[in-house]
């Protein structure tokens, strides 16, 4: 029988479940305590309760699911560190499950194709989102990653790229998909204005809780995907919550904003983009990846992202998931888009996935030569630890070094 604890700290709803799984039959049960504070000091007595209900012991665990984030930094560093701590002291893996998949999964009527928009209150008149699509085979599909932007700005955000998450849900029915809201940040001021009046306005006040979280952590549990107690790791979107002494001498007043949203949408990679893929790396590359390189990479697993604007594809990254460090393997900026921050754009996602992982930092080979690429690199933090001989293909037989360059992420 598999027994998974879920803790949900992210809010000021402190949730803890049990989902435990017999013979293909499921049943979830759900301890909840509301406050402002204090989930540190209860999230224990929480779980003992809700054990001591449920008859089953702590030995008896197969896992912990954590509440990853976003959402309010100590509550998530709470959740992180007693799923840790729990893990540690058992010897049982964790399961991260992140905040706006677990309020996605709250949908009171889900079917195949629904394209789910889920939004958080982020405070600061901000929130965090993530849209998703309902899939038959693997339930919840992130189509766009979690993002911070202020609330008034979510409607042209969610507009521009409305399209392109249709196409994508459309592939999994046959029927035209509808879109769904869902979550406490769809009631902040500002956050649904203009958005169509036929889209489905689920529960707008839903946050993420543990009995939501746990059939996720489940299939997670069941398709590979626990780690190791040690390399549980928060998710944190909003790195920057005040401005410092000096920064405020300067005239920097109030708090830090997310910045406002670009017209650019940010999509995982499927097959379907690679004639556009192929075609891009060609015309950017002199010795370009090919189409079952890109094939093999999906097959593998690789974090893989697109940049589209108008349906025009304009720039892609693939990065190798690791414990330690993202490598990334790939990427690429259409010659035209060059220097506009879409390269940026695309390091900082490789960055949240390998963040989610509990990576330190990413890794990366540049030749020598590229000059323009060093420069990049270096204003986004990377610096060169080693070199790789004979590395790259050159011209006329010939074989170019690699640069090995690396950057690690602060510590929140």
């Amino acid at each position: 029988m598999t027994h998974i604890l879920a803790i949900e700290t992210s809010t000021t709803l402190c949730t803890v479940a049990l989902v435990s799984e017999r013979d293909g039959q499921c049943t979830t049960t759900q301890r909840a305590l509301e406050g402002t504070s204090g989930h540190a000091a209860n999230v224990l007595p929480l779980i003992e309760a809700l054990l001591e209900e449920c008859a089953v012991s702590r030995h008896a665990l197969s896992a912990v699911a954590f509440g990853q984030g976003p959402g309010a930094f100590t509550g998530i560093r709470v959740a992180c560190g007693v799923a840790q701590g729990l893990g540690l002291a058992l010897g049982l893996p964790v399961i991260p499950v992140g905040a706006l998949l677990a309020v996605a999964a709250t949908t009171s009527v889900r079917h195949p194709g629904q394209l789910i928009l889920a939004a958080l209150d982020a405070r600061m008149e901000e929130i965090y989102f993530a849209a998703y699509v309902d899939t038959p085979a693997q339930g919840l599909l992130v189509l766009q990653p979690p993002v911070l932007m202020a609330a008034v700005d979510a409607p042209l955000f969610v507009s521009q790229r409305a399209a392109l998450w249709l196409q994508r849900a459309a592939a999994e029915v046959v029927d035209a998909p509808n879109v769904c809201l869902v979550g406490e940040g769809w009631s902040v001021l500002g956050a649904r204005v203009g958005l169509p009046e036929q889209w489905i306005e689920d529960d707008l006040t839903a946050r993420p809780e543990a009995q939501a979280m746990a059939p996720l952590a489940l299939r997670a549990f069941k398709q590979g995907q626990a780690v190791p107690p040690e390399q549980a790791a928060p998710f944190y979107l909003r790195d920057k919550v005040a401005f410092t002494t000096a920064e405020r001498a300067a005239g920097l007043g109030g708090n830090p904003r997310a910045n406002a949203p670009t017209a650019v949408a940010l999509l995982p990679m499927t097959l379907a983009d690679l004639p556009e893929v192929v075609a891009l790396e060609s015309a950017v590359q002199s010795f370009p990846w090919t189409a079952k390189n890109f094939e093999d990479a999906l097959a593998a697993g690789y974090s893989a992202w697109v940049l589209r604007q108008d349906n025009a594809l304009i720039g892609f990254c693939i990065a190798m998931l690791a414990p330690d460090l993202a490598h990334i393997l790939v990427i690429a900026v259409a010659r035209e888009r060059q220097g506009k921050g879409l390269g940026r754009q695309l390091l900082e996602q490789a960055a949240r996935s390998a963040r989610q992982c509990g990576a330190e930092g990413l890794l990366l080979e540049v030749r020598p030569t590229n000059l323009q690429a060093l420069d990049f690199y270096a204003k986004q933090g990377f610096v060169q630890i080693g070199v790789r001989r004979d590395y790259y293909p050159a011209g006329r037989a010939q074989r170019e070094d690699a640069l090995v360059l690396k950057k690690v992420f602060e510590q929140s």
